[in-house]
């Protein structure tokens, strides 16, 4: 098995080497499955790490989301980056808490949103988002090994469409010595270009392409992102075809399952006896 800090050293050189993808998994299962595809690196994900304990987004703790990008991290010897929300508390303490689990566990690195969880205020306010990712900034360089800490803006995912805002924290995050940044939902290709910009030479990640219209990776490498992940997409589109199949199982539909994939095509990608 690779050791943590040789993939972390590969997650590092990934970020200057061009655009690539980063599938998000969201369990064991979906990390070998993935992985057998041939990715770079993987992601966790913090929808499909709480679908998996059967919690809604955002209602697991530290240590349950830890725990599950550890799970993913444990089935490959690809880099393994957490969906680690909002560090799980307001203060930059808890920034830090969470970032040095995440090198504990052997994550190549993590992302800590400008999120509250406050559904009146969603956002923080600059100065306490900005003293949160300068906590995890510092104790990722704690960690004695490569991390690349990944700070998000949040605006345009809590009903705040304010580029200017978003660019700011962007810009200050990166300044703070955040590795990589990443404004989720982005409307269009000019403000991912205008992102791309301000943040320049840090990287940047995109979730999956602008909100008018999804575009080829091709594209989105052209503006210059680095990385592309779907967050909760792809555990969503698993949860939801076993939503439909139990929906036709229920009617009795039993002709449908014949279309589902042979139980070779996802077996295989998986361990053997346990040993």
């Amino acid at each position: 098995m690779t050791s943590f800090a040789e993939r972390a050293e590969r997650f590092v050189a990934l970020h200057a080497a061009g655009c690539f993808v980063l599938p998000n998994a969201w369990d064991a299962g979906s990390a070998r499955l993935l992985a057998a595809l041939g990715p770079v690196a993987l992601a966790s994900t913090s929808a499909g790490a709480a679908w998996t304990f059967g919690r809604q987004d955002g209602a697991i703790t530290r240590e349950m989301a830890v725990g599950n990008a550890a799970a993913i991290l444990a089935e490959t010897d690809l880099p393994v980056s957490g969906d680690l929300e909002d560090g799980y508390g307001p203060s930059p303490e808890d920034c830090a808490l969470t970032v040095r689990a995440a090198g504990e566990a052997g994550l190549a690195g993590c992302t800590i949103e400008d999120t509250t969880g406050n559904p009146a205020a969603p956002i923080h306010e600059f100065d306490a988002a900005l003293a949160r990712v300068q906590a995890a900034v510092a104790a990722a360089r704690g960690l004695g090994r490569p991390f690349v800490l990944t700070a998000r803006a949040e605006n345009f995912l809590h009903g705040r469409p304010d580029l200017e805002d978003t660019i700011r924290r962007l810009t200050a995050f990166a300044e703070a010595g955040a590795d990589c940044l990443y404004a989720p939902a982005l409307p269009d290709m000019d403000a991912i270009r205008r992102v791309v910009q301000a943040v320049a030479p840090k990287p940047v990640n995109v979730l999956a392409g602008p909100r008018s219209g999804l575009v080829p990776l091709a594209e989105l490498a052209a503006a210059g992102v680095r990385r592309v992940s779907v967050g909760g997409a792809l555990a969503r589109a698993a949860y939801a075809a076993a939503q439909e199949y139990g929906k036709a199982l229920l009617a009795g539909d039993l002709p449908r399952f014949a279309a589902i994939a042979p139980h070779g095509a996802i077996n295989g990608a998986m361990r053997g006896k346990a040993g």
